[in-house]
């Protein structure tokens, strides 16, 4: 039998592995959307925001003033959100997208979407028992940081690392090397765990981390 030395850091992604969306996205949209008098199908939402996301460009800003990256953040966002119900056939019932989309975009940084995933307490204790300092690495935006407060996982990690203000997203290397500065960790002496396979498993395995394919049912 091979021995696996523990490692120094244990990264882990955010959505899809520390916790995810209560319900469905197309849901949520369409539930907030009804508060603004408009009345769409989630289940069309919620397959129109995967096609849009999908297609969308990385959200990084390299180079730019580090003020201005919540900004560029809600921008992003808003883009998504207004294409997603362009292609569901109901942008033009709103009156007032602004409106709207500032109430979904503060949803997002609540606890009230968000469920975490049962095994993760247990395990984020029983590797903080052991001493092995843990990490966030994630293509999500700052809000990030409210939402692990609000679900009260924040105490758990010593770093969190977005791809907004790394200027570089998952698999991109840079992403993994900027998460591996903030411990001074070798990426021999890291792990990282996601539910992507591209993103997380093979994009770790490229920086040099080990790489762990979290496949969640």
């Amino acid at each position: 039998m091979t021995y696996t030395p523990l490692p120094q850091v244990i990264f882990l992604d955010a959505v899809g592995t520390l916790f995810g969306v209560a319900g469905s996205v197309g849901d949520i949209y369409a539930n907030i959307a009804q508060r603004h008098g408009v009345t769409a199908d989630a289940k069309a939402l919620n397959q129109a925001f995967f096609r849009t996301f999908s297609a969308a460009p990385e959200m990084v800003f390299p180079g730019c003033d580090p003020a201005t990256i919540p900004q560029r953040e809600y921008h992003w966002w808003r883009v998504l959100a207004q294409q997603t119900f362009s292609s569901a056939g109901v942008i033009d019932q709103f009156v007032d997208f602004d409106s709207f989309f500032a109430d979904l975009y503060a949803h997002f940084a609540t606890a009230a979407p968000w469920k975490v995933y049962p095994d993760v307490p247990v395990a984020l204790q029983r590797w903080q028992r052991r001493s092995i300092e843990l990490g966030i690495i994630s293509n999500f935006d700052s809000r990030l940081y409210k939402v692990l407060e609000a679900l009260h996982l924040a105490d758990f990690f010593q770093s969190v690392t977005i791809s907004s203000e790394a200027g570089a997203a998952k698999p991109n290397p840079l992403i993994f090397r900027t998460a591996l500065q903030k411990h001074r960790c070798d990426p021999s002496q890291a792990w990282h765990l996601g539910d992507s396979e591209g993103d997380d498993f093979h994009g770790a395995k490229a920086a040099g981390l080990w790489g762990v394919w979290l496949q969640r049912p």
